[in-house]
């Protein structure tokens, strides 16, 4: 069975992710989900990132809602930017005989040539690849065909994942009702977290 890696800046957790969430907990080759958000994400700036006991917070009520699920805090164990190629390389020599594999929606898949020491990181677990609802077919085929001829291994999900901006979500949030959980929605319209953006 594979313990999947389910990892983000969930800036908020929104309802794209709560459907990975629902696939992973469906899929029967999937024992376990290991639900990661980052300390320090590489790829953003830190001025729009909310701070990290909500964020926490928001993943421990969507974990709530999932029986594989469990909230998995691994990189706020260490400093420094949260690279996936660090993090898979430390729960690897710390986990030797659990099968991962990598959770990828595919807007991530398809710059995944960009990410720190890629040739590496694409050969060592499985990647479970999730398609989103704008994401452009023919690029996405191409790129899963060729990180394939490089090693990667995909597991290529059916389930559609809707895209929804995070940014959108942050900087309208009370029109933004129906794109995150309704108990994610209560917890962060409870505290406030975006009132200044309204």
């Amino acid at each position: 069975m594979l313990t999947a890696i389910f990892g983000g800046t969930f800036n908020p957790f929104h309802i794209g992710h709560y459907e990975i969430l629902r696939a992973l907990e469906n899929d029967e080759r999937i024992g376990k989900i290991l639900l990661m958000p980052d300390r320090l994400p590489p790829h953003k700036t830190d001025e729009f990132l909310i701070d990290d006991a909500t964020r926490i917070e928001m993943c421990r009520l969507a974990s709530e809602d999932f029986s594989k699920c469990e909230l998995f805090l691994f990189e706020f164990e260490r400093e420094g930017k949260s690279y996936t190629y660090d993090t898979l390389t430390l729960l690897k020599e710390k986990y030797p005989d659990t099968d991962f594999a990598f959770v990828c929606g595919g807007d991530m898949l398809v710059y995944f040539d960009k990410w720190c020491h890629y040739k590496e990181l694409m050969k060592m677990l499985p990647f479970i690849v999730f398609k989103r609802t704008a994401t452009d077919e023919d690029f996405f085929n191409s790129c899963i065909e060729r990180f394939k001829k490089e090693g990667m291994e995909i597991i290529l999900k059916d389930d559609l994942i809707p895209t929804v901006s995070s940014t959108a979500v942050r900087n309208n949030f009370e029109a933004s009702r129906k794109l995150v959980p309704k108990k994610i929605y209560d917890f962060l319209k409870e505290s406030g977290v975006y009132s200044a953006k309204n």
